[in-house]
Protein backbone atom coordinates (compact mmCIF):
# COMPACT_ATOMS: atom_id res chain seq x y z
CA UNK A 1 0.00 0.00 0.00
CA UNK A 2 1.71 2.89 -0.63
CA UNK A 3 2.09 6.56 1.39
CA UNK A 4 -0.61 9.20 0.81
CA UNK A 5 0.16 13.00 -0.01
CA UNK A 6 -0.32 15.31 2.40
CA UNK A 7 -3.31 16.37 -0.28
CA UNK A 8 -4.54 12.98 -0.55
CA UNK A 9 -4.87 13.20 3.40
CA UNK A 10 -6.50 16.35 2.95
CA UNK A 11 -8.82 15.33 0.86
CA UNK A 12 -10.29 12.53 3.32
CA UNK A 13 -12.09 15.12 5.05
CA UNK A 14 -10.85 13.13 8.23
CA UNK A 15 -12.87 15.84 10.81
CA UNK A 16 -11.08 14.57 13.85
CA UNK A 17 -7.99 13.68 12.91
CA UNK A 18 -4.67 16.01 11.70
CA UNK A 19 -1.96 15.22 10.20
CA UNK A 20 1.28 16.64 12.19
CA UNK A 21 5.15 14.86 12.75
CA UNK A 22 5.16 11.22 11.79
CA UNK A 23 1.37 10.61 11.95
CA UNK A 24 -2.09 11.07 12.10
CA UNK A 25 -2.90 13.00 15.39
CA UNK A 26 -6.56 13.21 17.13
CA UNK A 27 -8.08 14.17 20.55
CA UNK A 28 -10.99 13.12 22.21
CA UNK A 29 -12.16 14.33 25.35
CA UNK A 30 -13.82 11.70 27.60
CA UNK A 31 -15.95 13.02 30.67
CA UNK A 32 -14.32 10.33 33.23
CA UNK A 33 -11.38 8.34 33.46
CA UNK A 34 -13.14 5.51 32.97
CA UNK A 35 -15.34 6.55 29.98
CA UNK A 36 -11.69 6.73 28.64
CA UNK A 37 -10.92 2.85 29.66
CA UNK A 38 -14.02 1.94 27.83
CA UNK A 39 -13.18 3.53 24.64
CA UNK A 40 -9.67 2.52 24.68
CA UNK A 41 -10.87 -0.78 24.91
CA UNK A 42 -13.65 -0.50 22.15
CA UNK A 43 -10.66 0.85 20.01
CA UNK A 44 -8.48 -1.88 20.82
CA UNK A 45 -11.29 -4.50 19.68
CA UNK A 46 -11.66 -3.03 16.49
CA UNK A 47 -7.96 -2.34 15.82
CA UNK A 48 -7.11 -6.31 16.61
CA UNK A 49 -10.14 -7.09 14.12
CA UNK A 50 -8.24 -4.63 11.28
CA UNK A 51 -4.87 -5.84 12.63
CA UNK A 52 -3.83 -2.08 12.77
CA UNK A 53 -2.62 -0.60 15.89
CA UNK A 54 -2.59 2.89 16.83
CA UNK A 55 -0.30 4.16 19.91
CA UNK A 56 -3.07 5.23 22.36
CA UNK A 57 -2.19 7.65 25.70
CA UNK A 58 -5.09 7.91 28.27
CA UNK A 59 -5.43 10.62 30.79
CA UNK A 60 -8.07 11.56 32.88
CA UNK A 61 -10.36 13.27 30.48
CA UNK A 62 -8.94 12.91 27.46
CA UNK A 63 -7.62 9.88 25.13
CA UNK A 64 -4.74 10.42 22.50
CA UNK A 65 -4.23 8.79 19.47
CA UNK A 66 -1.19 8.08 16.85
CA UNK A 67 -1.75 6.24 13.75
CA UNK A 68 0.98 5.64 11.09
CA UNK A 69 2.15 2.79 9.25
CA UNK A 70 5.07 1.37 10.86
CA UNK A 71 5.82 -1.58 7.86
CA UNK A 72 5.85 1.52 5.44
CA UNK A 73 8.53 3.53 6.77
CA UNK A 74 6.42 5.24 9.35
CA UNK A 75 4.15 6.89 6.08
CA UNK A 76 0.34 7.47 6.46
CA UNK A 77 -1.48 5.01 4.00
CA UNK A 78 -4.84 3.95 3.84
CA UNK A 79 -4.67 1.36 6.47
CA UNK A 80 -4.21 4.94 8.82
CA UNK A 81 -6.98 6.69 7.08
CA UNK A 82 -9.73 3.34 7.55
CA UNK A 83 -8.40 2.89 11.21
CA UNK A 84 -9.06 6.69 11.77
CA UNK A 85 -12.75 6.86 10.60
CA UNK A 86 -13.39 3.66 12.63
CA UNK A 87 -12.23 5.34 15.22
CA UNK A 88 -13.95 8.60 14.83
CA UNK A 89 -17.03 6.07 14.67
CA UNK A 90 -16.93 3.97 17.54
CA UNK A 91 -16.60 8.04 19.51
CA UNK A 92 -19.86 9.04 17.99
CA UNK A 93 -21.79 5.85 18.60
CA UNK A 94 -20.18 6.88 22.91
CA UNK A 95 -21.20 10.28 22.43
CA UNK A 96 -17.41 11.54 22.69
CA UNK A 97 -16.30 14.44 21.02
CA UNK A 98 -12.79 14.78 19.63
CA UNK A 99 -10.81 18.50 20.31
CA UNK A 100 -7.94 18.49 17.13
CA UNK A 101 -7.39 22.47 18.49
CA UNK A 102 -5.91 20.85 21.30
CA UNK A 103 -3.37 19.15 19.54
CA UNK A 104 0.48 20.52 19.61
CA UNK A 105 3.73 18.35 18.91
CA UNK A 106 6.84 19.87 20.30
CA UNK A 107 10.55 18.78 18.33
CA UNK A 108 13.62 20.30 19.65
CA UNK A 109 16.35 21.67 17.00
CA UNK A 110 19.46 22.30 17.38
CA UNK A 111 22.00 24.17 15.48
CA UNK A 112 25.12 22.42 14.38
CA UNK A 113 28.30 22.38 11.83
CA UNK A 114 29.03 18.86 13.16
CA UNK A 115 25.99 16.87 13.84
CA UNK A 116 28.14 13.22 13.61
CA UNK A 117 30.50 15.14 16.79
CA UNK A 118 27.98 15.68 18.69
CA UNK A 119 25.25 13.85 17.59
CA UNK A 120 25.92 10.64 20.07
CA UNK A 121 26.20 12.58 22.97
CA UNK A 122 22.77 14.21 22.94
CA UNK A 123 21.17 10.55 21.72
CA UNK A 124 23.05 8.97 24.81
CA UNK A 125 21.67 11.72 27.09
CA UNK A 126 17.84 11.74 25.93
CA UNK A 127 17.50 8.28 24.97
CA UNK A 128 20.51 6.13 26.90
CA UNK A 129 22.29 4.65 23.52
CA UNK A 130 24.11 6.56 21.07
CA UNK A 131 22.70 4.42 18.94
CA UNK A 132 19.10 6.12 19.04
CA UNK A 133 21.12 8.74 16.32
CA UNK A 134 19.72 8.24 12.89
CA UNK A 135 21.56 10.62 10.57
CA UNK A 136 19.78 14.23 11.51
CA UNK A 137 17.64 12.97 14.02
CA UNK A 138 17.62 11.61 17.72
CA UNK A 139 14.48 9.77 18.20
CA UNK A 140 14.06 8.00 21.72
CA UNK A 141 12.13 4.80 20.66
CA UNK A 142 10.68 5.02 24.50
CA UNK A 143 9.00 7.98 23.47
CA UNK A 144 10.15 9.74 26.96
CA UNK A 145 11.29 12.61 24.99
CA UNK A 146 10.81 15.29 21.49
CA UNK A 147 12.41 14.22 18.60
CA UNK A 148 16.20 16.23 18.54
CA UNK A 149 17.04 17.15 14.96
CA UNK A 150 20.05 18.92 13.78
CA UNK A 151 20.00 21.70 11.65
CA UNK A 152 23.08 22.44 9.57
CA UNK A 153 24.96 25.85 10.20
CA UNK A 154 28.33 26.89 9.56
CA UNK A 155 30.94 27.59 12.21
CA UNK A 156 30.28 30.47 14.76
CA UNK A 157 31.86 31.57 17.29
CA UNK A 158 29.77 34.51 18.57
CA UNK A 159 27.26 33.83 21.19
CA UNK A 160 24.00 33.15 19.34
CA UNK A 161 20.69 30.87 20.01
CA UNK A 162 21.43 27.14 19.33
CA UNK A 163 18.43 25.38 20.07
CA UNK A 164 15.03 26.23 19.49
CA UNK A 165 11.53 25.18 19.45
CA UNK A 166 9.72 23.43 16.45
CA UNK A 167 6.06 23.39 17.67
CA UNK A 168 3.80 21.60 15.53
CA UNK A 169 0.16 22.69 15.32
CA UNK A 170 -3.38 21.48 12.76
CA UNK A 171 -3.27 23.48 9.79
CA UNK A 172 -6.87 25.09 11.14
CA UNK A 173 -5.10 26.25 14.37
CA UNK A 174 -1.92 28.13 13.09
CA UNK A 175 -3.62 31.37 12.74
CA UNK A 176 -4.80 31.35 16.27
CA UNK A 177 -1.74 29.61 17.87
CA UNK A 178 0.24 32.33 16.12
CA UNK A 179 -2.13 34.91 17.15
CA UNK A 180 -2.03 34.37 21.28
CA UNK A 181 2.07 34.16 20.55
CA UNK A 182 2.22 37.83 19.57
CA UNK A 183 -0.54 39.08 22.06
CA UNK A 184 1.65 37.33 24.56
CA UNK A 185 4.28 40.00 23.81
CA UNK A 186 6.16 37.60 21.11
CA UNK A 187 7.17 39.17 17.49
CA UNK A 188 6.92 37.98 14.37
CA UNK A 189 10.64 37.41 12.91
CA UNK A 190 9.98 35.82 9.51
CA UNK A 191 6.88 34.05 7.68
CA UNK A 192 8.30 34.20 4.16
CA UNK A 193 8.01 30.09 4.71
CA UNK A 194 4.34 30.36 5.86
CA UNK A 195 2.41 28.36 5.97
CA UNK A 196 5.50 25.55 6.48
CA UNK A 197 6.00 27.57 9.32
CA UNK A 198 6.72 30.79 10.83
CA UNK A 199 9.75 32.11 13.53
CA UNK A 200 8.47 33.89 16.10
CA UNK A 201 10.42 35.60 19.10
CA UNK A 202 10.37 36.33 22.73
CA UNK A 203 10.73 39.47 24.18
CA UNK A 204 14.14 38.75 24.75
CA UNK A 205 14.84 37.16 21.63
CA UNK A 206 14.50 33.30 21.72
CA UNK A 207 13.23 32.06 18.76
CA UNK A 208 10.54 29.43 18.06
CA UNK A 209 8.78 27.95 15.00
CA UNK A 210 5.17 27.12 14.75
CA UNK A 211 4.67 24.38 11.52
CA UNK A 212 2.56 22.98 9.80
CA UNK A 213 2.06 20.27 7.65
CA UNK A 214 1.36 22.83 4.18
CA UNK A 215 3.41 23.08 1.58
CA UNK A 216 6.41 20.87 2.39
Amino acid sequence: MDALTTQQILDANLKDWRKMPEALHARFNTATFIAGMEFVNAVGMAAEEAFHHPDVKLTYGHVDFKLVSHDLGNSITQHDIDMARRISQIAHEMGIMSDSSALTVVELALDSADRATIGPFWAALLSGSAEALNDYDVNDVNDQVPLLWFQDTETHETPRQRFHLDVWVPHDARDARIKAALAAGGTMVDESQAPAFVVLADPEGNRACICTMLER
